[in-house]
């Protein structure tokens, strides 16, 4: 009888641990739309579908700001360094990328994580806070006309 109380009164905690921690998947947003590259080879020669993602905070100075919180909020400058120029994860302010640096690579890039060390955030962040860092990152970058290379 002891065990059936201690369990009836656990219940109401244990839902509200699942709800604030974000383990309930009816609050979590949909994948973005996957982007395509041009540099990758389809199979069978059929690119799989794909949408083109747009930064709708492209060119804002409040949200690049408010990104930039955001960069250091979620520790982003641990290993990009503070101003991203590069530490232990590599520089997000010279224009040259990896992955690609248009809207909706850097969208994805955050979204889904890269491998050997990039954490995927699009679990903890909403999409809105993404495009926030997004528009930070791209508020970062030199002139094109000074860059000596553009991707690796």
């Amino acid at each position: 009888m002891r065990t059936m109380h201690m369990l009836s009164s656990a219940t109401p905690a244990l839902a509200f641990l699942v709800s604030a921690t974000g383990l309930a998947t009816a609050q979590q947003s949909p994948p973005p739309p996957s982007v395509g590259y041009e540099m990758n080879i389809p199979a069978g020669g059929t690119p799989p579908p794909a949408a083109e993602l747009k930064n709708p905070l492209k060119g804002d100075k409040a949200a690049a700001d408010e990104g930039g919180k955001l960069f250091g909020s979620f520790n982003c400058d641990g290993c990009h360094a503070g101003g991203a120029v590069g530490a232990v994860g590599p520089s997000l302010a010279d224009g040259r990328w990896r992955y690609g640096g248009e809207d909706g690579e850097l969208y994805q890039t955050i979204f889904y994580g890269r491998p050997r060390g990039m954490p995927a955030f699009g679990g903890t962040l909403p999409p809105e806070a993404i495009w926030r860092l997004v528009t930070y990152i791209q508020s970062l970058q030199p002139a094109k006309d000074t860059l000596s290379t553009v991707s690796w």
